[in-house]
């Protein structure tokens, strides 16, 4: 039996394609929403680094940052998911949320430096020009500098979902339908491992692929921008 008869059978004959469309949609939902989590995580370490290295009053909070940001770099994300799940939110059994917060603070710890970076690829003179117009380093970080600095850190970003997006292939170990899972359950289900496995590694290449090709073009318009501004 061909390839494609056997694919038809599973997924056409008898249905299989929901579970699959059931995965997909999780890790898509864990996937973005652990990639916003995370970059409000990583931006207000960034923020808290970048005016606590002149500052002694906020050197507890830089130091409680740079604990978060071991430990989570630390420990790898399955364990850490294991931990969410089992000890942490032991009593609940919202698998997907769980899952989308760990995956989020997971990242933030690698966002952080992301975002940290692109602070200080801004000019330290347009903190100077914007104090000067009156208002307060906190406005002047919100209106001016974070603006530029994640204009400098968005193919940095797109790199971060991408891995993401890879990373929640570990969820099913607490019970999450993701794409991977369900891949999997179909194995278990129809004894063919060959269809759905293929298919499952199809659909993230594709959606790999997909990324990175809306990341050149992101590259080459902000690449045209910036020669627009220094002509």
């Amino acid at each position: 039996m061909s390839f494609f008869t056997k694919f038809q059978e599973i997924f056409i004959e008898k249905g299989y394609y929901n579970l699959m469309l059931e995965g997909f949609k999780n890790t898509l939902i864990i996937t973005l929403g652990a990639l916003v989590i995370g970059l409000v995580i990583g931006t207000v370490i960034a923020v808290i680094k970048y005016f606590g290295e002149d500052s002694k009053p906020m050197k507890p909070l830089v130091w409680l940052c740079d604990l978060y940001t071991t430990v989570v770099r630390g420990i790898p994300v399955v364990v850490l998911l294991l931990i969410f799940f089992f000890v942490v939110f032991a009593k609940s059994s919202n698998g997907i949320a769980i899952a989308t917060l760990t995956f989020g603070i997971n990242s933030g710890a690698y966002m952080a430096e992301l975002v940290r970076s692109g602070l200080n690829a801004v000019n330290i003179g347009q903190m100077e020009a914007g104090r000067s117009l009156g208002m307060s380093k906190m406005q002047t970080m919100r209106k001016i500098i974070l603006p530029q600095a994640i204009r400098y850190i968005l193919p940095a970003i797109f790199n971060e979902l991408i891995a993401l997006l890879k990373e929640t292939s570990v969820a099913g170990f607490v019970t999450v339908v993701d794409l991977t899972r369900a891949g999997n359950l179909v194995r278990n289900n129809t004894y063919n491992a060959v269809v759905p496995l293929t298919l499952v590694a199809v659909v993230y290449l594709v959606l790999v692929i997909l990324l990175t090709r809306l990341l050149k073009v992101l590259e080459r318009r902000l690449s045209v921008n910036d020669r627009r501004r220094k002509s």
